[in-house]
């Protein structure tokens, strides 16, 4: 066996036990395409147990069917515009699990370009939901993750006001960092390329953006879930615990790009 095999186990053998005996809440997983799936995996095959949450009763319906492919997972409903709802989660969670060592926030909606509603659930959400999770992860080295996209900072066509709630939800990063940093949180954003999901399926010429970034950045390839999920995996694991209040990109380098 050539040297290069034997790192590539010994590599894969120490990613397996990265989150072993961590728990952690993963927020946003809608089908098998989202971001927030391909992350629960990475986590998954890291050792940790996750508990997804759910919407409602349609979305209810997708995750149990995914469940089954996570070890020993649990699933619990919450509307993140419902702050009683987001209340009743953590107190379910405190009851049955204890504590949480790290919470992936992927959540966004824009209904009709409806600016109240965008902002709530896709930037004041991470907010509330963290301030919420805040007794269960407290002086845990724990890590929170957040979900964004380029649009926050630069104009991307037909992104619009999903563009002004990336922003706010940038920003909220940053000031939760500091907020949270004592007690030992750390608190993160991924801006991802564009990848076809649920969510991204309601943006205009989505396809169209996903082959200008795969023709354009300078790995010259199309960002995909396992990528985002295992930036994830490092976000919320040991070994990004200097880390905080930072927007890592994970667009095969197509923020670098001058046009």
């Amino acid at each position: 066996m050539n040297r290069n095999r034997i790192a590539m186990l010994m590599y894969r053998g120490h990613m397996t036990q990265l989150l072993e005996g961590k728990t952690g809440l993963v927020m946003g997983v809608a089908n098998k395409r989202s971001i927030a799936w391909g992350i629960a995996n990475a986590a998954n095959k890291a050792g940790a147990r996750l508990i997804l949450t759910y919407q409602n009763e349609r979305l209810g319906e997708n995750v149990r069917d995914l469940a089954p492919q996570l070890t020993n997972p649990l699933l619990l409903p919450c509307d993140v515009s419902n702050d009683g709802e987001i209340t009743t989660l953590m107190s379910r969670i405190g009851e049955e699990v204890g504590h949480l060592d790290f919470l992936i926030h992927a959540l966004a909606y824009a209904p009709r370009e409806d600016f109240r509603i965008a902002l709530d659930v896709s930037a004041y959400s991470l907010v509330a939901v963290s301030g919420a999770a805040l007794p269960l992860m407290k002086d845990r080295q724990a890590g929170i993750v957040t979900l964004t996209y380029l649009g926050a900072e630069r104009v991307i066509q037909n992104y619009n006001v999903m563009g002004v709630a990336k922003a706010a939800l940038e920003a909220s990063v940053r000031y939760l960092a500091n907020d949270l940093g004592p007690h030992g949180v750390r608190v993160n954003a991924i801006s991802a390329g564009p990848i076809k999901t649920l969510a991204a399926s309601a943006v205009g010429g989505i396809s169209g953006m996903i082959k200008l970034n795969a023709e354009r950045a300078p790995l010259r390839k199309q960002v995909d879930l396992d990528e985002v999920g295992d930036a994830a995996l490092f976000l919320i694991s040991p070994l990004s615990r200097g880390i905080s209040g930072e927007v890592i990109y994970v667009d095969s380098g197509y923020h670098i790009l001058g046009v």
